[in-house]
């Protein structure tokens, strides 16, 4: 017969899920043992599988989970109906502040996604080029003159990614500064930036060189990473 349930189930296990994404930010996950949570929860290895199955479907639910929330936040922003400068910065602002809510499901995401089987990578990739196309779709409204023969829309999305998500790794969790209150500044430094790329003669962004970066379809979420 299955052990019942508790009535506090979901709470203990959400704690064991923060745990794991904690400990596998810090020691990657191949370092990191199931031994090794259940000490850091203060539990024992049988309890801790009443709540989950094995360490490989944590990472998925880590991985897979902060992506979806990555895409629900997008189709939130986007259901606002901004027009396109204020949308990118609220997306900018949003992302800043999730990232900083959810450093270490991020950390997971940057570190550990390899260790998936394909299939389930699959599915956090796709989650992930839709979090970048938003971004492009809304950087090439804002500046549509970009998006001439060099295609700059695309590569402007890796560098804003760039900016965001490597702040946490210099960004102190209990430093002065909170992630809120640099959110705005990143958008307005992007945003400025933005505006200041330079167009060709004839209008339109610089096409005489080869593109910036040539990014194939499968490559394009790394600039969650």
């Amino acid at each position: 017969m299955a052990r019942p349930r508790s009535a506090d189930y979901a709470l203990n296990r959400d704690t064991i899920v923060r745990t794991a994404a904690r400990l596998f930010a810090e020691r990657g996950y191949p370092g990191t043992s199931m031994s090794d949570l259940a000490r850091a929860c203060g539990i024992s290895k049988p309890l801790l599988y009443h709540y989950v199955d094995d360490k490989y479907r944590l990472l998925h639910e880590i991985a897979e989970g902060h992506v979806a929330r990555l895409v629900a936040l997008v189709d939130a922003v986007e259901a606002e109906d901004l027009a396109p400068e204020p949308r990118l910065r609220r997306l900018i602002e949003r992302f800043v502040e999730e990232y900083g809510h959810a450093r270490d499901d991020h950390g997971v995401l940057t570190q550990d996604v390899r260790f998936l089987a394909d299939a389930d990578r699959e599915r956090v990739l796709t989650l992930e080029r839709r979090v970048v196309e938003a971004f492009a779709r809304t950087i090439a409204e804002v500046r549509p003159a970009l998006g001439g023969a060099a295609a700059l829309h695309k590569p402007l999305t890796m560098l804003l990614f760039g900016m965001m998500n490597w702040m946490f790794k210099w960004l102190r969790p209990d430093g002065r500064l909170a992630p809120r209150e640099l959110a705005p500044v990143v958008a307005e430094l992007f945003l400025g930036g933005l505006g200041a790329v330079p167009l060709g003669d004839a209008g339109t962004a610089p096409a005489a060189r080869p593109a910036v970066l040539e990014i194939p379809p499968r490559a394009a979420p790394s600039a969650l990473r």
